[in-house]
């Protein structure tokens, strides 16, 4: 199957030590079922999990002695794709979002704007603010600083700033994070 050119995929296989792969003298063996069975030397797990037609499974090589599971190969290897696709359910990213202001913006606009402000940042969403100067506004560049700074202290209670207000040719940008609940 070809991908698309410049995608990025990848392997859905996860490597697992299992029956003949394990080289330690002796594993702490738990049945599928989760119970333990206690530790036991690595040859006589193995003949039990062939006694019951499943693999000894290595869960955690970590630990002292190591924990083995008798459960069948296959069976294994797709509760740990379950559990790295929930994994990457629950993560989200966080967005960016910007919102764009103008030095001289009378009171309604610039409250509207406050309220988006604070609804992205109690979603969790990185805001950008942008104040762009249009034609000779950029002589008035102390307005500019003044409506970023009526921002940064309103949502105080609710962002960190990310990135302080800096001017960039004829804008001035700043990056507000939410605080961590």
């Amino acid at each position: 199957m070809r991908h698309k050119p410049g995608k990025r995929y990848q392997s859905q296989t996860v490597f697992v030590v299992a029956n003949n792969r394990i080289r330690t003298p002796q594993v702490r063996v738990i049945d599928d079922q989760g119970n333990m069975l206690g530790v036991m030397d690595t040859h006589v797990a193995m003949n039990q999990a062939y006694a019951e037609d499943k693999d000894l499974v290595m869960v955690n090589d970590q630990q002292q002695p190591p924990i083995a599971k008798i459960i069948e190969l296959n069976k294994y290897k797709y509760q740990l794709q379950q559990k790295q696709a929930a994994s990457r359910k629950k993560a989200k990213a966080q967005d960016t979002k910007e919102v764009r202001f103008s030095p001289f913006m009378s009171d309604g606009d610039f409250e509207s704007k406050l309220k988006k402000v604070k609804d992205f940042l109690e979603d969790g969403d990185k805001v950008k603010l942008t104040l762009f100067f249009k034609g000779r506004q950029i002589t008035k560049k102390s307005f500019g600083d003044q409506v970023i700074a009526r921002v940064i202290e309103a949502t105080a209670e609710e962002a960190v700033v990310e990135i302080v207000p800096k001017l960039i040719g004829k804008k001035i940008i700043a990056q507000l994070m939410p605080k961590k609940k």
